[in-house]
């Protein structure tokens, strides 16, 4: 009987146990996570802090208990695994309560511990009212210091995914909301040119925008910033960004790749072929280029699960590569991309052409419209969709959904033309705004 142990139980490791019972049912499977609780729905943590989701624990998709009785798999909540025994295919752990040490034996592990949030090192960081957000117990912090405390102004470090979704969410709550980024421009996997638009959004939405700046100091009512600027704030967040959970795998002699997370092959695997990494911390690589690349969020994790326990149970499925296709909301506008930015074409020295396309989500006469730009970048010879954008007050999802699927089937910008995608008109028109990238691009 093949034993499996499994560092990390939300998003990648959870996923993993469960799949490899799904496929072998006399597999000995344990999961080991320091934290307390597990499979818990991070993207969710903003919402639950701005009370949009009223239950936090609908968040919780799972516990040990349930995992046990259902799918006869072991999960050790609050036990981390501090090193890896390689030669004697063995690992440590450690009972954080207890402070208990003891080993375990393994014929597959894999290794999904995750990312932490980094928290720089300033003057004042380490105080109270100063916190991240990367964890269920992170949210509960937080949550239950805003109940408590009933701060009314708040400073947010860091204007990507996170620091957008909380500054939505905290105007929510009534506090005043600064935000503030280190470059030019708020969420740097957009366009600079859409980017303004969720820019101008979170200003329209009496959130204080202050770009080309960091924090230099904070202080219990105050933050300092470097362009000497002061701002109240008796709450404050770091989220300038995720760095990979490695330190395990280093200490194991795994090698790292050029994006800091642990370097795979197509089936996950580390340089121990008994090892694998998926997740946060993982390297993999770009759909499109080829290069490395690292995409700390959801989809990949569970698509990565799932390729490793099919490799585990005898059928290898090679990874194809990552877009980086993602979305979110930022008071009433929608921003979703896939593929790659214009930065990461200029860096690449690649050639591409750039078509636009600004216009309604569906039919402009049916009174539940929303205007929305589409942003395409695209090889001019070969026609190869090398990125796609879009920010509009509805229907977003949906075009680059269709676009990520595009760039995966191998599909060229003119394709786009002859797509034919569904229409009513609450939901397109006859010339969906993908067409109409298609037919503006043609030559």
């Amino acid at each position: 009987m093949k034993k499996v142990l499994i560092v990390g139980a939300v998003a990648g490791g959870a996923t993993a146990a469960g799949q490899l019972r799904f496929y072998d049912k006399e597999m000995n499977i344990t999961v080991y996570d320091r934290d307390s609780t597990m499979s818990y729905a991070a993207c969710g943590t903003p919402y639950v802090i701005g009370e949009v989701i009223k239950d936090e624990t609908s968040l919780l998709m799972t516990d040990p208990e349930k995992f046990q009785q259902k799918r006869n798999i072991k999960v050790k909540l609050e036990h981390e695994v501090v090193e890896i025994f390689r030669a004697e295919k063995k690992v440590r752990v450690r009972n954080l309560n207890t402070g208990e040490e003891f080993d375990d034996s393994y014929d597959v592990l894999i290794l999904s511990p995750g990312g932490s949030a980094i928290r720089p090192e300033i003057e004042g960081s380490q105080q109270k009212h100063v916190f991240t957000l990367r964890s269920y117990g992170d949210m509960q912090a937080i949550h239950s210091y805003i109940q408590k405390e009933k701060p009314l102004h708040c400073v947010i470090s860091g204007a990507g995914f996170i620091g957008l979704e909380m500054a939505e969410n905290l105007k929510h709550l009534g506090l005043e909301v600064d935000l503030v980024h280190k470059s030019s421009a708020i969420l740097s996997i957009l366009d600079k040119d859409l980017s303004q638009l969720l820019h101008a959004e979170l200003e329209k939405n009496d959130v204080r925008v202050h770009t080309e700046t960091v924090i230099d100091k904070i202080d219990d009512r105050h933050v300092y910033l470097s362009d000497g600027k002061i701002l109240k704030a008796d709450f404050v967040l770091m989220s300038i960004g995720l760095k990979p959970n490695t330190i395990l795998a280093e200490s194991a002699g795994l090698s790292l790749g050029e994006t800091g997370g642990i370097r795979t092959n197509e089936f996950m695997q580390t340089d121990d072929e008994s090892i694998y990494a998926i997740g946060d911390a993982s390297e993999n690589f770009d759909f499109i280029t080829g290069d490395p690349k690292r995409v700390p969020l959801a989809w990949p994790a569970h698509r990565q699960a799932f390729l490793v326990a099919q490799h585990i149970v005898g059928n290898p499925i090679g990874k194809k590569g990552l877009l980086g296709t993602s979305a979110l909301k930022v008071f009433s506008l929608d921003a979703a991309m896939t593929g790659l930015t214009e930065t990461a074409i200029k860096e690449k020295g690649l050639n591409a052409q750039t078509v636009t396309h600004t216009g309604n989500s569906n039919a402009g006469y049916y009174p539940d419209h929303e205007k929305l730009t589409l942003k395409v970048h695209y090889h001019p010879e070969t026609r190869q969709i090398l990125g796609a954008q879009c920010v509009g007050g509805k229907g977003v999802d949906k075009r680059i959904d269709v676009l990520a699927t595009a760039i995966f089937g191998g599909l060229t910008i003119d394709d786009l033309q002859a797509l034919e995608l569904s229409y009513a008109p609450p939901f397109s028109s006859p010339k969906d705004p993908v067409n109409m990238i298609g037919y503006k691009a043609f030559d």
